[in-house]
Order: structure tokens, then sequence, then C-alpha cells
């Protein structure tokens, strides 16, 4: 029996069978405009540098789930259709449209397209593929609203919706990936799927190689990608601690990184560097099951003590933008202005814990008096991870001042998301992406989901408007109830979004890079679209 190392090898002589050991790939770039931009030959070798690494197997069950795990994977499979800098454009999918009376979406599939083991891709697939996340859910694949899903011949699906669902396009269509019934149809466990079949998708790259502990990836180009030509024959990830980006890339070891903010200006005359602000945010959870913290005043006298200016201007070196209550940043076309932003108000934090029946003692050997409550001094833990200990940092010092004694807690990433999933903290620091994406997002961020959701439904009308914002099809109505549950919302505060970080990526130019409209997917405020890969 093959061992997983000969298994590689296998696979690799064999996709070198498949390619005829070429490149070029098909010229078919009709949906993606031609940028003057992209190079007319071949990249040998395209380096993409991560500070983490290890973001998981590639398929969709096996990728961490977080941005760069989807990124991984997506490389691989395609979906019905994707996003590039300026929306919505074709991708399995040539056209779609939706019959708003019968509430369905008719998909048309282009018929050019292959999966990386050479067999066709049909709608029989896609059928396939909604019918399995039905059955073994996928994540980044909420298909809650999808009543039936069928096919008309071999290039047209339908799906129909329990009702009207305003995001399907953007979450579900943009975001689901596509598999191979042929090789999934008997697959019980697909978390446990590894084998290299479990990566064989129809997108613009095969799977090569990928390794845990090294936390590095190798793709190859698929030359028969009907999308059209793959301008980087090989594409590899490699671990870099992030301080060395600048070095790497003036080396010529990596063509793109993300940069930490203040390497930018020292960049910028030899590389590319694009920036991003908003689409991520840095956010201080409150375990509210537990007292004190499920006090809603408690939570708001918190917030009253935070100075989110202060903070940036100390953990982020400026680099940001404070933090709105109501989750979405200035500048989002859904954010709402007029949500209670607790700016810092000392005489508000002592309102509110004296209405609680707290009081300030002075302790002997404290520079500061701290809350006590029946003789009990407030004592908080805050969780971390190192990436976030600065703010943790500043936040213990900053509550110390106003009375509230903060120990911190530094784990790793994996670990810190586990604690917050079993609620095991008090207060966790935690950051994610997805802000740039369809206000659906708001119900995975504030009612269910992972260690990045609040997981509050404590306030019925805050329920009921976050589910009944995703029915409405017309924008303007449906952005006036975003804003109302932004205002609800930072008045309960669960959540308490202290800021956005600026984000920034260079690159040498070779291969345009952008930041996707609205994020990829869901939302991945990452630069690494697959659509820049492909002419």
């Amino acid at each position: 029996m093959l061992g997983m190392k000969d298994r590689k090898m296998v696979w690799w002589l064999l996709v070198l069978l498949i390619s005829g050991l070429l490149f070029t790939g098909c010229s078919n770039g009709a949906d993606q405009p031609a940028d003057s931009r992209k190079p007319e030959e071949v990249i040998p070798v395209y380096t993409i540098a991560d500070a983490a690494g290890d973001w998981g197997f590639p398929s969709p069950w096996g990728h961490y789930q977080r941005g760069p795990g989807y990124i991984r994977m997506s490389l691989i499979f395609d979906t019905l259709v994707w996003k590039d800098d300026q929306g919505l454009v074709p991708a399995l999918a040539s056209e779609w449209s939706y019959d708003q009376d019968n509430k369905t979406y008719t998909f048309v599939l282009k018929d050019n397209i292959l999966w990386h083991d050479g067999q066709k891709l049909t709608a029989e697939d896609v059928v396939f593929t909604f019918a399995y996340i039905k059955q073994h859910p996928y994540a980044w694949g909420d298909l809650s609203s999808v009543a039936q899903v069928s096919s008309e011949g071999e290039q047209t699906v339908k799906i129909t919706l329990n009702s009207n669902f305003a995001p399907f396009l953007n979450n579900v269509a943009a975001t689901v990936p596509i598999i191979p019934q042929h090789i999934w149809d008997k697959v019980e466990e697909p978390g446990k799927f590894t084998e290299l079949s479990a990566v064989v998708g129809s997108g613009p790259f095969r799977y090569v190689d990928y390794n845990k502990e090294q936390g590095t990836y190798l793709y190859q180009a698929n030359d028969q990608y009907y999308g059209g030509k793959v301008l980087v024959q090989e594409l590899k990830f490699i671990k870099a601690n992030p301080q060395m980006a600048a070095a790497s890339l003036s080396r010529g070891e990596v063509n793109a990184a993300a940069l930490q903010p203040e390497m930018a200006g020292q960049l910028q005359d030899k590389y590319t560097i694009i920036q991003e602000a908003g689409s991520s945010n840095v956010k201080l959870m409150f375990n509210h099951l537990e007292e004190p913290l499920a006090d809603k005043e408690f939570r708001q006298a918190l917030a009253y003590a935070i100075d989110k200016e202060d903070l940036v201007a100390k953990a982020q070196r400026g680099y940001g933008v404070k933090g709105n209550p109501g989750i979405y940043a200035p500048g989002n076309r859904w954010y709402a202005g007029d949500a209670v932003q607790y700016d810092p108000n000392g005489q508000k934090v002592q309102e509110l814990m004296t209405e609680l029946g707290y009081e300030l003692v002075a302790s002997e050997g404290r520079a500061n008096p701290s809350w006590t409550k029946d003789g009990q001094e407030v004592k908080l833990n805050i969780l971390c991870d190192s990436d976030l200990i600065r703010v943790a940092e500043v936040l213990q010092e900053r509550l110390a001042t106003a009375g509230f004694s903060l120990e911190i807690q530094s784990v790793e990433v994996k670990v810190r998301d586990t604690k917050i999933l079993s609620w095991d903290f008090d207060l966790a620091l935690n950051s994610h992406g997805g802000l740039g994406g369809d206000p659906e997002i708001l119900s995975k961020f504030i009612l269910v989901g992972d260690f990045n959701s609040a997981r509050y439904d404590q306030n019925p009308h805050l329920v009921e408007l976050i589910q009944k914002q995703k029915t409405i099809m017309d924008e303007d109505e449906r952005k006036e109830m975003v804003q109302q549950i932004q205002k609800l919302y930072a008045e309960d505060v669960p959540v308490l979004t202290l800021y956005y970080p600026n984000s920034y990526w260079a690159h040498d130019g070779k291969i345009p890079l952008y930041y996707t409209s609205e994020g990829i997917a869901i939302g991945v405020p990452i630069p690494l679209n697959k659509l820049s890969f492909v002419q």
C-alpha cells in the first residue's frame, strides 16, 4: 500500500501527464475584463508569506474556519458565482435570474468545465453539493434558506428558497464550494477525508502539497481552467514572521505579504502597497451569561471606562479607527451613526455601578480604589492571544484607573477560540473580518455561530429584526432595519467593538492583487482573490 508521500508523488506525476507539462491555459477570459497590468507570460513561481502558516487541509471540511483557511480552499474549488473588485461576476454559472413569485433562482452553467481529474462538471454536481451540505453542515455554507435544488439537463440548476433571502447570491452562490459527486458520494465523514481526491476541484489551481508542521501550501496551475489563463505556474504559501516581511520582499523570497503598518512607508517606493480598513475589527467580548457581566448596566459601565481613541494610539500606534458599538465602521453603507458610542465618561461609570449596588473602596498598597459589592472586590480576567496582548495591557491600565481589576491570560489563538466557545472567560479579545459583507452576517456575529459570535439572544426585538432583515429585498427598507439593529445592539453591548485596524499588504506588482468588493465569500478582507491570478 502506498504511503501519503508515495501517493503525493503518484498524484504529481498524473498531474504532469494530464497537463502535458504545459501551463498555457485556455484563453477564455470573457468574464474577467482584460487587465493591462497583468503579465503576458506565465510566472514560474509566486510565493505568499503568511504569519500563522497552517490554516488546515484545504478541502471544504478540512480548512480552519477563518478567512485564510477559506482562501486556501477557494483556490481549488469554485462557486456558482464569484466577486471581483466591482461586485458579483460569473464563475461556474454564466448567467442567473430570480423569479420572486416562485422564490426560485435559475443558474445556467458553462459547458466547458472539467474537474481536476478530467471528468465533466454538470448540474448534478451542484444538486449533490447542496444535498451533501444539508446532511454534512459546512461552516461557510448556511443552506437554511434553501428549500429545494433540482437540475434541468446538464447545465441548468434551479434553487428554490423557503422565503425571500436577500443575501443569497453573496452568501450562498458566491460562497458555497461545489464538490464532485463522483468523489464525495461515498464519504461519510468529510472532516476526516484527507485523501488526495478530497482536493479535486474545478478552480484555477490544483492541489500539490500541504505541510501542517511547516505551515506551507503548494498549488499548480490548472491548465484546463474554464475561466481563462492561469498566470502563475506554481503558487506557494510559506510561514514567515510578519516583522521580516520587508526583508523577505527585498530579497525576493516572497512576492506578497501582509505588513505591519509601520512597514508600509518603508516599502512604498519599491513595492505596491494596498490598504483596507473597516472590514476587520478587534472587539472585547463579555461573558454575558455570568454575573456580573450578565447585567447590561455593568457592561455599559465597562464600555464608558474605555477610551477607544487612546487605545488605537497606544496599542495600534494610530493605525486604525475607533470602534462603533453598532458593529459597522463609518463609511460602510450599512453604518448607523446615531447608535450610542460610549465615549469615555467617568461620571457615567460611577452612576451605573452605584445603581447596581457597587461602591469604590480604597485598598492598601493600591494606587486606585476598586469596585466592591457585599465585601467582594470586582476582579475580571481578560483572555487574549499574543497578537492582542498589547491591547489587553492598555485596557488593564485604563480600567484600573476606573476601579476595575483585570488579570491578563495570554494563550494561543486556537486555545483562545476554544475557551470563548465554551464560555471559559470573563472578558476576551478577539479579531475577525467579515464586516464588509452582507448584513446577514449580523446573525452569525450576534445570535448564533462560533467563537466570533456574541451568541446573544436575550433581546427578542433584536432577534426579530436580525431574522427579518434577511427577507427584505428592497435595499432602502433593509438598510433602515439594519441601522435599528445596530442601535439595539449598541444599547445592550454584549460585545464592544474597540477599533478597526488598518490592513496593509505589499506585493511586487507581478500580479495585480486587490481587495474584493464586500470581501471574498461572506466578507473575507484578504487581497488574495483567485481572479487576480487569471487572465
